[in-house]
């Protein structure tokens, strides 16, 4: 796959096009077990054909997903080691910060 940064409204059309591929199985798996109680042999294929078409697109765009999400995760770690590198007292304040902040908090209950 590629490793392709995804804008936010590329992400969110790739969601949707995922979301839209597993309704399209759910419903292609509803007509399979309908025309397999009520057709013959050559009609239950047919279906079946379709449906496993329709999983492996999902499959595929469920790995692609999977991949961008892998690459912002990558990406953003990368940022954070860069900046902590680049800035490490201030770094070291904002979690010491972040740790008194977090203690008043749990303290006051």
């Amino acid at each position: 796959m590629d490793a392709t940064p995804l804008t936010p409204d590329k992400d969110h059309a790739e969601r949707e096009r995922l979301m839209v591929s597993l309704h399209d199985i759910v419903t292609d798996a509803e007509a399979l077990l309908r025309t397999a109680q009520h057709n013959g042999s050559e009609q239950f294929l047919a279906a079946r054909d379709k449906f496993e078409a329709r999983v492996h697109q999902a499959r595929r765009d469920l790995v692609a997903l999977q991949d961008s999400a892998a690459y912002k995760v990558r990406r953003a770690a990368r940022v954070a080691d860069t900046a902590v590198h680049d800035h490490p007292y201030a770094a070291a304040g904002l979690a010491a910060g972040i740790g008194v902040l977090m203690g008043m908090l749990i303290s006051r209950r």
